[in-house]
C-alpha cells in the first residue's frame, strides 16, 4: 500500500523509536499550545491566567472527546493495514473523518451557546468569569478543526507515518507562539488575544494535513474524506473508540468540580494552582502518551498479523522506557516544585501554591505512566473497555476522597493527595488485571 510502513517485520526498538518520539514530540508540541499561552498570559497576571485555567479543563474535555475517532483510526485503520486491506483502510479512514466532524459540530455550539453558565460552575469573580466566557467562545468555534485533525493524525500514526503529524504541528506552535505576543500585548486583546492565536495555528494545521493528503496524497491517491457513514465500519469505530473518549471526558468532569472545590478551598490561587499544575504535569503524561501510542499503532498491526512474541517484547521495552523518563520527572516535581511554576506564573503565592500541587504529584508519576503504558497494548488489541472501566472508577473515587480530606482540614493539599493516590491505584490495578488477562487468553 502507497506511503504505509508495515511494522510486523524487522527491529523491533528501532520501529518503536522511529514511531514513538515524533507521536511523544507531537504530544508535547499540542501541550505547548497550552503552555505558550499560560506563560504569555501569565504575565497579566494571576487573574487572567485563572481566565484560561477554567477554560483549560473544557479544551481537554474536547482533546478526550476528540480521541473517539483519534484511537478510532490508530486501532481500525492499523489493524486493516496488518490484514492488508487497503479498502478496508480507506474506509475506516473516512469514517473516522466523518464522525469526527458531526460531533465536532455539536460539541462546539454546545459550547458556545451556553458558555456562562458552564463558566459560572467555578463561582470566579465576575471579571475573571467574563474573561473565560470570551476566551472559550473563541476557541470554541475552532474546535472542528481540533477534531479533524486528531483524525487525521490517528490515520497517519496507524500507517507508520508519524513524522508527518509531527512537522505540521511544529509548523502550528511556531505560528501559535510568533502570534501570541502580538496579539496579547502589541494589540492589547489579552486574553481573548490568546485565544485568536490558538485558532488560527489549529486552522493552519487543518490545513496543513488537507494538502498531505489530498494533494500529495501521501498514502493513498484519490483519498475520500467524507462519506455516507455505514453501520460496519462506523459500529467498530465507536466500539473501539468510544471507551478511551469517555474515560477521558469523565475525567475531565472530575476535574472541573476538584477545580470548583480548589477554587472554594483556595480562591483563584486554588484554581490556578490546579489547572496550570496539570499543564506542567502533561510534560510527563504526554511523554506515556507518546510511547503508548506508538505501541497501540506497533500491536494493532502485529496481533492482527498474530505475532505475539513481537507484542511482548515491544511491551517490555517500552516499560522500561518509560520507567526511566518517569523517574526523572518524580525527582524535578518533588525537589524543584516551585522553581518549575515560578518560570510560567512569577508571581511568589501563586507560584507557592502550584508548586505544592506538583510536589505531592509527583509521587504518582511512576504509576501514571504504567497506566498510560498498558492502556497502549490493551487498545492495540482492540480491547479498551479494561483501561475505561478502570481510570472512571478511579477517577470518580477522587470526588469523595478530596471533599473528605478538605473536611479534615488538609486544605488544597487534601485535593491533590486524592488525586496523587488515586493514581497511584490506578497504576496498580491495571497492570493486575494485564497479567490476569494474559494467563486467561
Amino acid at each position: 500500500m502507497k506511503g504505509i510502513k508495515n511494522l510486523t517485520e524487522g527491529p523491533i526498538l528501532r520501529q518503536l523509536f522511529t514511531l514513538a518520539m515524533p507521536i511523544m514530540a507531537t504530544s508535547f508540541i499540542q501541550m505547548a499550545y497550552s503552555l505558550t499561552d499560560m506563560a504569555w498570559v501569565g504575565r497579566l497576571g494571576s487573574e487572567a491566567i485563572a481566565a484560561v485555567g477554567s477554560v483549560g479543563i473544557l479544551t481537554w474535555m474536547t482533546s478526550s472527546l476528540a480521541l473517539l475517532n483519534k484511537v478510532g483510526a490508530e486501532v481500525s485503520v492499523g489493524q486493516a493495514i496488518g490484514m492488508k486491506d487497503e479498502t478496508a483502510a480507506r474506509c475506516f479512514s473516512t469514517h473516522n473523518l466523518t464522525l469526527s466532524l458531526m460531533i465536532s459540530l455539536v460539541w462546539a455550539l454546545a459550547l458556545f451557546l451556553f458558555a456562562a453558565p458552564i463558566i459560572g460552575i467555578y463561582e470566579l469573580k465576575q471579571s475573571i468569569a467574563n474573561d473565560a466566557i470570551s476566551y472559550l467562545r473563541i476557541i470554541a468555534t475552532g474546535f472542528p478543526l481540533v477534531f479533524m485533525s486528531a483524525a487525521f493524525t490517528g490515520i497517519f500514526n496507524a500507517a507508520g507515518r508519524s513524522k508527518i503529524p509531527f512537522t505540521i504541528n511544529g509548523i502550528g506552535l511556531v505560528i501559535n507562539m510568533i502570534l501570541d505576543p502580538l496579539f496579547i500585548f502589541l494589540f492589547d486583546w489579552k486574553t481573548d488575544g490568546a485565544a485568536w492565536a490558538t485558532w488560527i495555528a489549529q486552522a493552519c494545521v487543518f490545513l496543513l494535513f488537507i494538502y498531505q493528503l489530498k494533494f500529495k496524497q501521501i498514502l493513498w491517491n484519490d483519498f475520500c474524506f467524507l462519506g455516507k457513514l455505514k453501520n460496519t465500519y462506523t459500529k467498530r469505530i465507536i466500539r473501539i473508540g468510544l471507551p478511551v473518549a469517555t474515560l477521558n471526558a469523565l475525567f475531565a468532569f472530575v476535574n472541573m468540580f476538584l477545580g470548583r472545590t480548589a477554587s472554594t478551598v483556595g480562591g483563584h490561587l486554588g484554581l490556578m494552582a490546579m489547572t496550570t499544575g496539570g499543564q506542567i504535569e502533561a510534560i510527563t503524561w504526554n511523554t506515556s502518551q507518546g510511547f503508548a501510542t506508538a505501541l497501540s499503532a506497533f500491536v494493532a498491526q502485529n496481533y492482527a498479523a498474530q505475532k505475539i512474541s513481537r507484542v511482548m517484547k515491544a511491551f517490555k521495552s517500552t516499560l522500561f522506557m518509560t520507567f526511566v523518563f518517569g523517574m526523572v520527572c518524580t525527582c524535578l516535581f518533588i525537589f524543584y516544585g516551585n522553581n518549575i511554576f515560578s518560570i510560567f506564573v512569577p508571581e511568589r503565592e501563586a507560584y507557592e501554591a502550584g508548586g505544592l500541587f506538583l510536589r505531592i504529584d509527583g509521587y504518582s508519576q511512576l504509576f501514571m505512566m504504567l497506566e498510560i503504558t498498558l492502556q497502549g497494548i490493551f487498545y492495540g488489541m482492540g480491547r479498551t473497555m479494561p483501561p475505561a472501566i478502570i481510570s472512571i472508577t478511579f477517577n470518580y473515587l477522587r470526588i469523595p476522597m478530596a471533599l473528605w480530606f478538605v473536611s479534615l482540614g488538609w486544605g488544597l493539599a487534601g485535593i491533590w493527595w486524592c488525586v496523587c493516590l488515586t493514581s497511584i491505584l490506578k497504576g496498580i490495578i491495571i497492570l493486575i488485571w494485564f497479567f490476569l488477562s494474559r494467563k486467561k487468553h
